[in-house]
């Protein structure tokens, strides 16, 4: 009985890795994108200071970033900068959307964003979002290394703050093959599964406006707490959305969609 188990997941991790090479060769242009979701999120810190912290806190935060402690010989406090990364000392700031649509013939992207100081709030707009109108396995979303930090961050931070799962974030415990979702860094590997390439690098290698031309991730906390300019977290968000469906635009060997047709509601 375990042989045949063993030889039975064998065999489906064999089919998706086929499966992979031809996602990587040729889905692109199978795909319908008037049903995949681009996105992309940016977190602070749940608490801006390491001494905001509780004690349990702390002590947790350093069980935590033990490993990053030790191979970058620093403080529990002093790698406290990178807290905006883990879901457990977290929370969503900004989650900014785009839906390519067709009119008038010609393509156009569509943004919305959702961000403000109450995380559950904007979760649970967002999550309103996916249950009206992509709740269901034909639509996918797409973002550039959604698969490892965006896709599983959201689904942690809605779970903590009490929501139902929308269908298409409810993946805990799925295959890789039963996940639909698309992530333009994956894509860009070709099978080279130590390879990460930013986005950053993405758009400058296929002349594609840069997203990074006022603020960068690592300053979103500082204009969060300091600044309180959510307008401005806002812009880079969906600069990341834009960059993001301009990429699938090169990766189809298409024409990028002119700023003309790029609308924020």
């Amino acid at each position: 009985m375990y042989s045949f188990l063993k030889f039975d997941w064998l065999s489906k991790a064999i089919k998706f890795l086929h499966l992979r090479k031809q996602i990587s060769c040729t889905m692109l242009h199978n795909i319908d994108f008037s049903k995949v979701l681009f996105l992309d999120i940016e977190t602070v810190p749940e608490y801006y200071e390491f001494d905001e912290l509780s004690e349990r806190g702390k002590e947790l935060w350093s069980k935590k970033t033990r490993f990053l402690q030790e191979r970058e010989d620093k403080t529990p406090d002093e790698i406290y900068e990178k807290a905006g990364i883990y879901s457990e000392f977290a929370k969503v700031a900004c989650i900014s959307v785009g839906m390519l649509i067709q009119k008038d013939g010609e393509t156009q992207i569509r943004l919305k964003s959702f961000a403000g100081e109450d995380e559950k709030t904007l979760l649970k707009e967002f999550n309103n979002l996916l249950n009206t109108h992509y709740n269901h396995d034909t639509y996918s979303l797409c973002a550039h290394n959604g698969k490892e930090f965006d896709f599983p961050f959201l689904g942690r931070r809605m779970l903590i703050k009490g929501l139902k799962l929308p269908k298409l974030l409810n993946i805990a415990g799925k295959k890789p093959w039963e996940i639909n979702h698309l992530d333009t860094m994956e894509l860009w590997k070709f099978g080279d599964y130590k390879h990460y390439t930013s986005l950053e690098l993405l758009t400058y290698i296929f002349n594609i406006p840069t997203p990074k031309d006022d603020i960068d991730g690592s300053q979103v906390a500082s204009v969060f707490y300091e600044e309180k300019d959510i307008d401005r977290i806002i812009t880079y968000c969906e600069k990341d959305v834009i960059a993001t469906i301009q990429l699938i635009q090169r990766y189809r060997g298409e024409e990028l969609i002119h700023d003309d047709f790029i609308i924020s509601t």
